[in-house]
């Protein structure tokens, strides 16, 4: 499930948080970053549920318009199809799903003006109600709703990004790439008829192929120590390479970037310099200034060429 784009993220945000206090001891370090990769898991598991719930809601809302006083034509003779969709009925069979949102108290009990939300907005979707009057009755039918509405209904909706930060610190900016990793589970359900947990580690998966890698877990735990052991040197350097004028100017975040990617290009030789480089240049948009793209690559060009890594 985690490649190795995320693992550098969640490596970079538990160096941030010891540059910015060094009593925390490589040993929390590392307990907080194995709670982080779990958390995205159960992010997924969260994002997941929200399939049943929805469908619950559908069908709550059918069985109250036939109890009404004086039930219309279409209250009494209503479209099924989502109420009844495989996708969730094979997510509430399926043991595993059970068992693990049970063990993990996931569920959308406490949010259910979202849910009661998300399903007036799927209503005035066009693509909702071509679905509901379309004539294709499949699980592949149902899959492709639910993989339009995790594409287009959730990634930018307020009210769940308020509840994921209120959840969970560690699930506040990982949605698009858990709603990702639910697409492709839905993608599988529909080949396979059934719901499958998906490893943590996107290693694991290739293993499970028959493609032996580099464990993922071994590789972000030898990052983050690696980067514990170097930082003080590391970002010295860093500020030793900028004017005294520019060293009261430079970000922390900027100063743990390039010390991760002098850290990686030291301590993973197999990995190609430039892809470490062009790695920690990327995080840089999203977690650093708009300035930071052009300092990150152009100050992480010249270190690694002065220590003959590039």
């Amino acid at each position: 499930m985690l490649n190795r784009r995320i693992l550098r993220v969640k490596a970079f945000k538990v160096l941030y948080a010891y540059a910015e206090n060094q009593d925390l001891t490589l040993k929390e370090a590392l307990a907080s970053l194995d709670a982080s990769c779990e958390a995205t898991r159960d992010l997924y598991l969260y994002m997941m549920a929200v399939i049943p719930a929805l469908t619950a809601e559908a069908a709550r809302r059918i069985e109250a318009a036939r109890g009404k006083f004086n039930p219309t034509e279409e209250d009494l003779n209503p479209r099924m199809r989502f109420a009844e969709n495989a996708v969730s009925a094979l997510l509430l069979e399926d043991p595993d799903f059970k068992r693990l949102t049970e063990k993990k108290k996931i569920s959308w009990a406490n949010n259910d003006a979202l849910v009661h939300n998300l399903y007036e907005t799927l209503k005035t979707r066009a693509w909702f109600q071509a679905y509901l009057d379309g004539k294709e009755a499949s699980l592949q039918a149902d899959v492709r709703l639910w993989q339009q509405f995790f594409q287009e209904e959730l990634e930018d909706n307020e009210e769940l990004l308020a509840i994921l930060e209120d959840s969970s610190i560690f699930w506040a900016d990982e949605l698009p790439y858990v709603l990702g990793t639910c697409i492709r589970s839905l993608e599988e359900m529909g080949k396979t008829g059934r719901w499958s947990y998906p490893p943590l580690y996107q290693s694991d998966v290739l293993a499970a192929q028959g493609k032996p890698a580099e464990s993922d877990h071994d590789f972000v735990h030898k990052l983050v120590t690696a980067a514990y052991g170097r930082y003080a040197e590391y970002s010295a350097l860093v500020a030793g390479s900028v004017s005294k004028w520019d060293q009261d100017r430079l970000y922390t975040t900027d100063t743990v970037l390039i010390v991760m990617g002098l850290t990686e290009a030291e301590t993973f030789p197999n990995i190609p310099v430039k892809v470490s480089i062009n790695e920690y240049v990327e995080i840089s948009k999203y977690y650093s200034t708009p300035k930071s793209r052009g300092f990150v690559n152009g100050l992480l060009d010249r270190l690694m060429k002065e220590k003959g890594l590039l």
